[in-house]
Order: structure tokens, then sequence, then C-alpha cells
């Protein structure tokens, strides 16, 4: 099992999740301490841009699915907002009971920074087994 799960595909969505971390902080972290944006919309803006990114990424380098419809993009959707409430439900009430005496501004960037790390781990599960499952061929397909 752990074997599967630390395979080359592994290796591709960490090199993907590289970029499209570097990509989302930096869209996060801009709305959020350069633009005045609140929590939760920084967190968005970093997921919406992240996830256009990873889709096609993931799609086509990580997994290469030859699937070509609208259930499969759905199922990418859902994951997304799956582990984006997960992540961000837990996240922020956690760093604020850690951090209790810290600013609300340095509670907020911890927590959006671990949210980070709780949803990539989650939406990798996600991907790889529901949205891109793979094929008897060794392929991704549905």
């Amino acid at each position: 099992m752990f074997k599967k799960l630390f395979d080359v595909k592994f290796w591709k969505f960490i090199l993907v999740g590289v970029a499209n971390t570097l990509v989302g902080s930096g869209v996060m972290f801009l709305c959020y301490n350069v633009f005045g944006a609140s929590y939760w919309f920084s967190s968005a803006a970093n997921y919406v841009v992240g996830s256009v990114l990873s889709y096609f990424l993931n799609k086509y380098f990580t997994f290469r699915s030859r699937q070509r419809s609208w259930a499969e993009i759905g199922r990418f959707a859902l994951n997304i907002l799956v582990c984006y409430g997960v992540a961000y439900g837990a996240a922020r009430p956690l760093m604020r009971r850690l951090l209790q005496s810290a600013p609300p501004n340095v509670q907020d960037n911890v927590a959006m920074l671990f949210g980070m790390c709780l949803f990539i781990g989650l939406n990798y599960l996600g991907q790889r087994f529901f949205v891109f499952p793979e094929g008897k061929d060794g392929d991704s397909q549905a």
C-alpha cells in the first residue's frame, strides 16, 4: 500500500505542488498582507488559482489521465471543496487555540500555512484515488 502511495506519481505531485504552493502562497499572502483582503478571501484566492493550475498539471503530467469528461472535472471540484473545507475548517480554530497569546494576524498567517499543508496531503489522496484513479493499463482513467 505505501509503495503504491509513494511512487513516481507521488513525486510528480510534489513537484506540481511546489509550483502550486509558490503561486498560491504568493496570491494568498499578497491578498491578505498587501491588499488587506480577509482571511477567507485570501485563502480562497489561493485555491482558485492553485486548483486551476493543479488540475491541468496533475491531469497531464502526474496522472496522465486520458479521460475527457465533465464527470472528471466534477470529481476534481468536489475533491477541492472537501479538502478546502476540512483543511481550513480545522486550521484556523486549531491555531487560534494553540497560538492564543499571539496577535490575530500571526494566528491567521500560521493557520493559512498549516491549512495549506493539510490541504496538500488530502488533495493528493483525493486526486490519486478519486479524481484520476488508475486503470488496468496503469494509466489514470475513471
